[in-house]
């Protein structure tokens, strides 16, 4: 069992594009994880584990979530979620539920964020079941493709994590997300970014993310696809999927309406790629023209890619 000081246990609230005001709940020390994905913001994981143990008694987690959020009030701040976001895999936990139990008093709905590496497992599917919000990640379902982007622990099967993942979707009563994280060359291709639509569209989820590296990640020449090519997939995932959005960093204002044109369509254009007619009808109701539209793309904030005909408009990544 990990000591109490070996790590911040509780973070935040941090403002989250997913879920509003989030607080963090660090209930996994870095980096114990199934996983060693070539992106990973938290570097490579040493040494890789799949069984669930005890890292910190739920009592303790308690006390340090209840601290926060007496803490977050008193500073008249806001929690939307409380969000198990820790620094490895957070099903890994075997008191993951016995977690969600204790903090159901404090009235704020419970999200879990994981790699859906275990979730074949009925323990930890009923274990997330307790949550208010799952988000599952779901880089691809090529077995080469996974290897490369995910690198699993050796004893995962790719087949048993899908198939736990549609069990799960069947079962689960809250709000069911998921997350692919594009990483230019390994997952960005077509086929690939098709192949895991068609295994979205059967699971059905409330909303499913499409994100990029904006970190540093564990691996050195991991980048973000480019413009075009997040756009292509954007438009892929959306003809069969209801719901999908982007994640690719500005995190802040990306939701508010702020009457500022120039605002507004930085913060929606970060997060979904706007047709030319939505930006035209966006500038006509802030008594705009398109010069403010040729200046961003002139500043290199804003960027037009073309998909099926249409123009549509992105926000730059590296500006």
């Amino acid at each position: 069992m990990v000591t109490i000081n070996q790590t911040l246990l509780t973070f935040g609230p941090v403002p989250s594009r997913r879920l509003g005001r989030s607080l963090g709940i660090n209930n996994i020390p870095p980096k114990c994880c199934s996983y060693s994905c070539v992106y990973c913001q938290v570097g490579r994981t040493r040494e890789q584990e799949i069984m669930p143990r005890t890292f910190y008694q739920p009592e303790e987690i308690r006390h340090a979530v209840l601290a926060q959020v007496e803490a977050a009030h008193r500073a008249g701040e806001t929690i939307d979620y409380l969000t198990f976001v820790p620094d490895g895999e957070p099903t890994l936990d075997e008191h993951l539920g016995k977690m969600i139990d204790l903090l159901r008093p404090l009235g704020i709905k419970i999200a879990v964020i994981s790699n859906s590496s275990l979730v074949w497992r009925e323990d930890v599917q009923s274990r997330l079941c307790k949550a208010d919000w799952v988000s599952l990640k779901v880089d691809a379902v090529d077995e080469v493709i996974w290897q490369q982007v995910n690198r699993p622990h050796e004893e995962l099967q790719l087949s048993d994590i899908l198939q736990g993942i549609e069990r799960f979707a069947k079962q689960f009563q809250g709000e069911l997300c998921t997350e692919t994280m594009l990483v230019e060359g390994i997952n960005d291709s077509q086929e690939s970014v098709v192949a895991v639509t068609e295994f979205l569209a059967k699971i059905k989820p409330h909303k499913a993310y499409l994100s990029i590296p904006t970190r540093p990640p564990a691996e050195v020449n991991i980048h973000a696809p480019s413009e075009h090519v997040i756009n292509r997939a954007y438009q892929i995932l959306q003809a069969k999927v209801p719901a999908v959005e982007y994640l690719i960093g500005y995190e802040g204002d990306a939701f508010a309406f702020t009457g500022n044109a120039e605002r507004d369509l930085l913060s929606i254009t970060a997060v979904h790629p706007m047709r030319e007619e939505a930006v035209n009808e966006l500038l006509i109701k802030a008594g705009k023209d398109w010069d403010l539209m040729q200046r961003l793309l002139t500043e290199g904030k804003l960027k037009q890619v073309d998909f099926s005909g249409a123009h549509f408009y992105v926000r730059c990544l590296h500006h």
